[in-house]
């Protein structure tokens, strides 16, 4: 694709980054036919293709967004499937994050999405506030019925039962069972210890089980996607993370930084891309990157142990947007199942996304709600007694529209090595 920036122009780092991407492009297509929103609405403009279209035409001419570039850059999943298809090596994810950007500083909202985006990404990175506002929505549940349409959509994504805060979500060092064979750092994350904190005990369980120490580190927490991918400044708490896990690297090294919310996985990843001209930070970010693996990326390099629970279990894998498009994760969450002793499905449809993507099943919930949908019937069309993710927006999207069981890959990995039973599972269920 030709450009025709100005000199001034690409003396803007984030500019001359989305012109050579843009560059790249060479019109094909082939992103159109793996594209979600492309597939439900059949507009080009709600396709990769035609919002590159869309992002070239703004940055160029440096105007403001319009009404038209907002609907449709708000309609992208950011689920990066357009990145699996394409040809050419098109980085969308960098591109659509700088086009998000331009639209937060140019671009005026009515106000109440001003007010809901300011909301959720004040409240989501923040453990505590997230928790209180759940509680609040448990006392306005009665009044569903009465409140704008937006705000029910909220309080059926938010669960019926909030579990208790989890003890080891609080810095510290969990030791490894056995002579030591890594030492590791777990991203304990922000909305994810609210509404799940089994998954973090279930991954210290497993990795300690397996020979790791275990550093949840003082100063880290939410990796700033929440916040990064609606075009906010998520750079802060990602700086959080990168001066926490340095610290740890340089007191008693790191041999893995661990992530089990692979939406998570794919920013963490991103750092030394997002700290790039940082001159303080753009190394230790960089490094971070480099050490940063999915729990199931580390577990099948280590190797799992031998099962003690025979399950017989029947499961669909769903693959979360953010591992199998933005980390290239695909086989081994799959090989582990297996290892466990599961038979693994593949879901039909499977590079389709479920409609979580983050925040978007929150700010585009007529769209979501469909690709739930459809995410839902390929589940069901083959049939499995439960559903295994990597992501847990994705388990709290799905769980919301089906009643067989959705639990985290790694709840599995550690039930069948040792570890407590899933409590989502039925009590039918064999093992």
């Amino acid at each position: 694709m030709q450009t025709h920036f100005t000199q001034a122009q690409l003396a803007d780092s984030d500019t001359a980054v989305s012109e050579k991407i843009l560059r790249k492009c060479v019109h094909c297509g082939f992103c159109t036919a793996t594209c979600p929103t492309y597939t439900l609405l059949g507009d080009e403009l709600d396709s990769p293709r035609g919002r590159i279209y869309l992002i070239k035409d703004m940055l160029e001419n440096d105007r403001p967004a319009s009404d038209q570039v907002v609907k449709h850059i708000d309609r992208c999943l950011s689920c990066l499937s357009c990145m699996t298809t394409c040809p050419s090596g098109v980085n969308y994810m960098h591109l659509v994050d700088h086009a998000r950007r331009h639209i937060e500083k140019t671009y005026r909202r009515p106000w109440p999405q001003r007010l809901l985006r300011g909301l959720l990404g004040v409240v989501l990175p923040n453990p505590a506030l997230f928790r209180l506002s759940l509680r609040g929505a448990g006392l306005l549940r009665p009044l569903a019925r009465w409140l704008p349409l937006r705000v029910q959509v909220l309080l059926k994504l938010a669960p019926m039962r909030l579990p208790r805060a989890s003890a080891v979500d609080r810095p510290q060092v969990f030791h490894a069972q056995g002579a030591r064979r890594l030492r590791v750092a777990l991203l304990n994350g922000c909305a994810q210890q609210v509404i799940a904190p089994q998954i973090n005990e279930a991954t210290i369980r497993l990795l300690v089980r397996h020979g790791c120490e275990v550093v949840v580190a003082v100063g880290a927490g939410c990796c700033g996607a929440l916040r990064h991918h609606i075009g906010q400044d998520g750079h802060s708490q990602a700086r959080a993370n990168i001066l926490a896990w340095s610290r740890e690297i340089e007191s008693g090294g790191l041999d893995a930084i661990v992530i089990n919310t692979s939406g998570c996985g794919t920013t963490v990843k991103d750092y030394g891309f997002m700290f790039r001209d940082d001159p303080e930070l753009a190394e230790p970010a960089r490094q971070v990157s480099d050490l940063a693996h999915d729990i199931t990326e580390l577990m099948d390099e280590i190797g799992l142990q031998a099962p003690s629970v025979e399950t017989g279990l029947r499961i669909a894998y769903h693959s979360a947007c953010s591992m199998q498009h933005g980390q290239q994760i695909r086989d081994q969450p799959k090989r582990l199942l297996s290892a466990a002793g599961f038979t693994v499905l593949d879901v039909p449809e499977g590079h389709l996304c479920c409609g979580s993507a983050g925040t978007y099943n929150l700010l585009q919930p007529a769209i979501a709600s469909r690709l739930r949908d459809r995410k839902v019937a390929n589940i069901t069309h083959i049939a499995p007694q439960l559903v295994a993710t990597g992501n847990v927006g994705c388990i709290t999207q799905i769980a919301s529209g089906t009643a067989i069981p959705v639990v985290h890959t790694v709840e599995l990995l550690d039930w069948v090595t040792g570890g407590p039973r899933p409590a989502a599972l039925p009590a039918t269920a064999s093992g």
